[in-house]
């Protein structure tokens, strides 16, 4: 897709500039992740594609938009001038290609999810809003939490589910809490009888991250119950930790979401003796734009799903 504009210099004649979406998309990605690779991944081409569509995008701005800084990228003064419009022009044509296909004025509604949700809390919330919305086209974007806040609030999602942040949320966002997750000690089914404590004392011990969120609140719960656990691994992904209980490969102490979406066949839960922390999750959404109207819909869907 291609669109025209005028650009002018100081005392140079107008020239016409056309430029592909595709380019716009691959500069913003790289600007956004300072790496061609991580940007080629992203965008399901190679390091050189995305070199080379830089290159065209410059060469048609007669401006250097990335400069390399040792095994990093990072854009320019000028890179950085156009970086907001491009984005926002991007959005445009995503907008415009989803009103041309559906006749739907909204355009293509955007929606944030925290990692370990995409199994659990968003195929719910999707399956009773699509239901009600069947033409309009959802664009997901996953991410770990404070990020998709920080996007809402720019207007680059219009809402997302999230663990609720530490800091205050902005005025032109909304919050809602949808559920409230306390702590579970999942296990192999073999190790079914036992108690939480014992399994977390003498079991191979899977640990969430403690550098995450979540893993700070299960770090808690340990230490105020003197627990010392025979750690094995340490990982950041919830999913992660439920494949590798369900291998037999260690125990894990982990915030209770998986009966929302389901619970894996092949590992079983145990309730813990104390009180544990809790993790609670919710939707952040923007107040201002053309897609509130939807985003505030899909809010009332997610209240009626998980409260």
């Amino acid at each position: 897709m291609a669109i025209s504009g005028q650009a002018v210099r100081p005392n140079s004649p107008t020239i016409r500039i056309r430029m592909n979406i595709e380019y716009l998309e691959s500069f913003v990605k790289v600007v956004e992740y300072r790496s061609m690779a991580e940007a080629a991944r992203r965008l399901g081409i190679t390091a050189g594609a995305v070199a080379a569509r830089i290159r065209s995008l410059e060469g048609e701005l007669a401006a250097v938009l990335i400069q390399r800084s040792g095994h990093t990228v990072k854009p320019t003064e000028a890179g950085m001038r156009i970086y907001e419009q491009s984005r926002s022009l991007i959005q445009q044509a995503r907008d415009l290609q989803a009103v041309a296909s559906t006749g739907l004025l909204a355009g293509e509604l955007k929606v944030g999810v925290f990692p370990s949700a995409l199994t659990t809390y968003l195929p719910v919330l999707m399956e009773r809003f699509c239901r009600s919305y069947p033409t309009l086209p959802v664009y997901i974007r996953f991410g770990i939490s404070g990020d998709l806040c920080r996007y809402v609030h720019e207007g680059r999602l219009d809402a997302a589910i999230v663990i609720e942040p530490p800091f205050a949320i902005q005025k032109n966002c909304g919050w809602r809490t949808l559920h409230e997750e306390t702590l579970t000690v999942i296990a192999h089914p073999d190790l079914a009888g036992r108690d939480a404590h014992d399994l977390l004392l003498n079991e191979p011990f899977i640990r969430y991250d403690r550098a995450s969120f979540s893993g700070k609140l299960v770090d808690r719960y340990l230490k105020d119950n003197r627990i010392l656990p025979r750690q094995r691994l340490e990982v950041d992904s919830l999913l992660t930790i439920v494949s590798l209980v369900e291998r037999g490969l260690g125990v894990a102490l982990v915030p209770d979401s998986l009966s929302i979406g389901g619970q894996a066949s092949d590992i079983i839960k145990i309730a813990m003796p104390q009180r544990t922390p809790i993790r609670r999750i919710g939707m952040i959404w923007g107040l201002q734009g053309p897609r509130t109207a939807i985003a505030d819909a899909l809010v009332r869907h997610a209240e009626a799903a998980f409260t």
